[in-house]
């Protein structure tokens, strides 16, 4: 005859263990919900590349280039004689136009800092002033 032990609290909850371990697993699948703020957040990531794609583009805005073609500019050289300013220039060049808007298309095409010329001068004059 054989006698067995009666199992022990210890021996039997490490058997339950073993046993739920060694059991089927049970895989329970979720739908995936999005709330307001997660669709939101999606698709402002979505956009982000689209945004960034269009922003360099319009700071890129194209590019110079150089042609062999000579430019559209029509002036023509004036020389500053000793005693003249840019408003008795301006005068004596377009008698009939505003001093003030010869004198500064004269100054934005000749890159003048100020209005300040000296005698001997060579000064770029917009062809429509000039008679």
């Amino acid at each position: 005859m054989s006698v067995t032990a009666a199992p022990t609290a210890a021996t039997a909850s490490s058997a339950a263990s073993v046993d739920a371990s060694r059991g089927p697993r049970v895989v329970v699948r979720t739908r995936l919900r999005l709330t307001r703020r997660g669709r939101a957040v999606l698709g402002t990531l979505a956009a982000l590349p689209v945004v960034a794609v269009v922003g360099l583009s319009v700071l890129d805005g194209g590019g110079a280039v150089a042609t062999d073609a000579p430019g559209s500019a029509d002036f023509t050289y004036v020389t500053v004689q000793a005693g003249s300013s840019l408003w008795s220039l301006a005068e004596t060049v377009a008698p009939d136009a505003d001093p003030r808007d010869v004198i500064s298309d004269i100054k934005r095409l000749n890159a003048l800092p100020s209005g300040e010329v000296q005698a001997g001068q060579r000064l770029a004059v917009p062809e429509r002033y000039v008679d």
